[in-house]
């Protein structure tokens, strides 16, 4: 009996996932986010292999953060020059570039090896409802109970 399941393209087909960030927490929806990339909730989940979805997220510029991180959570980055290591606060790169805080988040939550940068690829992030991918979108998670998925009609 093979134990190879599913290596047609019907079972390895992205389906486009569409994701409310409206008073979502970050952490949890990142979570959420990471594991859509992974393909983790298909039955053909493989580490090796890059068998996840597209996920659009829209409203980024009002994701919530519980407890006092909006002002104390801070982001770092090194500018490769002595003395170069900036700071910024939750706070100012929300208003600054929203988009990078889903973005650093859902990177930190993905395996770090060479199918991070593929898998992050598939992530669209807009800070309004807007979005130009209307007509892919096939599921969209539901904002009241976290890992439900509901197909549009």
């Amino acid at each position: 009996m093979s134990t190879a399941i599913g290596n047609t393209a019907l079972a390895y087909a992205r389906v486009w996932h569409l994701v409310d960030a409206r008073g979502q927490v970050l952490g949890r929806l990142g979570t959420q986010i990471a594991q859509t990339l992974m393909g983790k909730h298909k039955p053909i989940y493989d580490p090796s292999s890059d068998c996840g979805d597209y996920v659009v997220v829209i409203n980024a510029k009002h994701i919530a953060v519980t407890g006092r991180k909006r002002e104390q959570k801070l982001y770092r980055h090194h500018t490769q020059f002595p003395g170069g290591l900036k700071e910024i606060t939750f706070e100012r790169l929300q208003e600054k570039d929203s988009e990078k805080i889903i973005e650093k988040a859902v990177s930190g939550m993905l395996p770090k090896n060479k199918l991070r940068k593929v898998r992050l690829e598939r992530l669209m992030i807009f800070p309004e409802g807007e979005h130009p991918y209307v007509g892919n979108i096939i599921k969209r998670y539901d904002t009241k109970i976290p890992l439900v998925v509901q197909p549009i009609e």
